[in-house]
């Protein structure tokens, strides 16, 4: 049994859980001080997510950054005093030597794809919180910095790297590797850093990378600080970060409560979402409820309800819920998405969101709504909305039809008919990764049809009055009802996975570019195309043979 086959084997019988808390950190530590956290990272080298490699030198697996994003997590929601956090490492002249290449190596090809994609979403959610939380990130880099340890640094506000004469930053992958430096590594050193295209292409095929002066002025890092002055200057650098916050200095933090999920055969199961696996069809049906009531009417309520409010609970769920599909239920091509419960009661709750978004805990609310959304639009899988009677598309559960590649609604000529309304929050405030709102994304920004969706928000539309808005794909009657839909189904199923990935990532996409979109791009095309490739992972490929001492192998046609 090879090694890919043997993790995977063992993946469907010890499936990743995302769900964590700081007492069961193996490899970060978070600490507080006044208006400034910090995360160290102190990796275990025997705390690996899957057996046989060991995370040397700080170098990182999935669990590693599962804990990360729950940290994060914990800054936002728990730590409302936090204003700036510095990332840093307990190793001696080492800040974080990337992605483990020996569970790279060992890793099946969906593995690393998954990896990736998780990866990048957590450093995506760095800038997200740079960007709409308050406070700002700080990389202090006391050591050797490479590959995703220099993209982590990358996701940061500033980037100081000491100057202790040995103390580089490098993206590696392609001399040593022969895979892309890092996919979003990449993107950021042109995109955000604004790096020269001449000088990137040297430091991305210089495996020791630059450091000192020489870092600075290719503009890889903000700052380099000799060893003796460089505790104290990240300590005033991170207050002084801390000053431009506008987060509450004295407000009480908002436990995050553990999940509660109940798994089975049959599937994933919360309180406010439900994901029925079909196996044979090689679908899931995830249900998304709404409460029956509104879940409250003031800030003080909504602080009261915590992490078991509804629109925060219900998003941790579906991200839980997004994580754990993608990970451990590689063979379900097709999501389909229902809703249930009370649209009056969502309508209401995106009203009370947009009218005090400028609370810090209900920003944070928002912000995990967004990057949930978010998720699904980079999901390699097809999605499917379907709308029945007794559907609750309103609002903020909109978004999920608005998320999927199609739509479909029952146009019942008898008995209880469907709807879906539009509400305030679907015009800009969850946008998608490309930063425009998925009406926005699916009118091309067609100002003139946005203005007349406006003029309906609040408005239960019928299916014909939905079809005729462009809001739905198709409103079959009674007649057609489950043979369309059943013939759709077995359709998209049918279909190469490696095709439709890259349609639906092009199609969901469309302009304009932003950074996020170019690295998820680079993923799901370039980076998912060399991982499949001889020259990194045949049997003499780079990544294979890292550290066995054999010589690489190219193919050295240039396809």
């Amino acid at each position: 049994m090879d090694a890919a086959f043997a993790q995977e084997a063992q993946a469907k019988f010890d499936p990743v859980d995302y769900r964590t808390d700081p007492a069961r950190y193996k490899h970060w530590r978070l600490a507080f001080d006044g208006p400034v956290a910090t995360l160290t990272m102190d990796v275990n080298e025997e705390g690996g997510i899957r057996p046989g490699y060991k995370l040397k030198l700080n170098s990182y697996d999935l669990g590693v950054d599962i804990e990360l994003h729950d940290a994060l997590q914990r800054i936002r929601f728990e730590h409302p005093e936090i204003r700036s956090v510095v990332l840093t490492s307990a190793k001696n002249r080492i800040f974080c030597s990337g992605a483990n290449i020996y569970m790279l190596g060992l890793s099946s090809h969906a593995w690393k794809v998954n990896f990736c994609k998780f990866t990048n979403e957590t450093r995506n959610g760095i800038e997200d919180a740079s960007a709409h939380s308050g406070f700002k990130f700080l990389a202090a880099l006391n050591g050797t910095t490479a590959g995703g340890g220099y993209e982590l640094a990358l996701a940061c506000d500033e980037i100081v790297l000491v100057d202790d004469r040995s103390s580089a930053v490098s993206l590696p992958e392609v001399p040593l590797l022969g895979v892309l430096p890092g996919t979003g590594g990449l993107t950021r050193v042109t995109d955000k850093r604004k790096v020269r295209r001449d000088h990137a292409d040297i430091f991305s095929t210089t495996p020791d990378g630059l450091r000192g002066q020489r870092a600075k002025d290719w503009r890889l890092v903000d700052d380099v600080v000799k060893t003796q002055q460089f505790s104290e200057h990240i300590k005033q650098r991170a207050l002084q970060l801390a000053a431009l916050s506008d987060r509450p200095a004295d407000a009480p933090g908002v436990p995050l409560s553990p999940l509660q999920r109940t798994a089975d055969a049959a599937g994933l199961h919360y309180q406010y979402v439900d994901a029925q696996i079909d196996r044979e069809s090689r679908t899931v049906t995830i249900t998304v409820r709404a409460p029956e009531r509104v879940p409250a009417d003031t800030v003080e309520q909504a602080l009261a309800a915590g992490a078991r409010w509804w629109p925060l609970q219900m998003a941790r769920e579906l991200d839980d819920a997004i994580l754990s599909l993608r990970t451990n239920e590689l063979e379900l091509g097709l999501w389909i998405f229902k809703t249930a419960g009370n649209p009056e009661a969502v309508l209401a709750t995106d009203d009370f969101l947009l009218n005090h978004q400028d609370h810090w805990f209900i920003r944070e609310v928002l912000g995990m709504m967004r990057r949930t959304f978010a998720r699904l639009d980079v999901t390699a899988r097809s999605l499917f909305a379907v709308v029945e009677p007794g559907s609750c598309f309103a609002g903020t559960l909109f978004e999920l039809a608005l998320a999927a590649d199609r739509v479909y609604m029952l146009d019942a000529q008898e008995g209880d008919t469907a709807s879906l309304t539009l509400s305030r929050i679907n015009f800009g405030a969850l946008p998608m990764v490309n930063h425009l709102a998925r009406l926005a994304a699916r009118f091309y920004q067609d100002e003139q049809h946005l203005t007349a969706l406006r003029a309906q928000i609040g408005k239960k539309l019928s299916a014909r009055e939905a079809l005729d808005a462009g809001l739905v794909t198709a409103a079959p009657d009674d007649l057609d009802w489950q043979d369309e839909l059943r013939l759709a189904i077995e359709s998209r199923v049918a279909l190469s996975p490696d095709a439709l990935t890259g349609l639906e990532a092009n199609l969901r996409f469309g302009l304009p570019e932003t950074l996020e979109t170019r690295v998820f791009g680079r993923l799901s095309a370039w980076q998912n195309w060399i991982f499949i490739r001889p020259n990194a992972v045949g049997a003499s490929g780079a990544l294979k043979v890292y550290g066995t001492g054999a010589p690489v192998k190219f193919n050295w046609e240039r396809v």
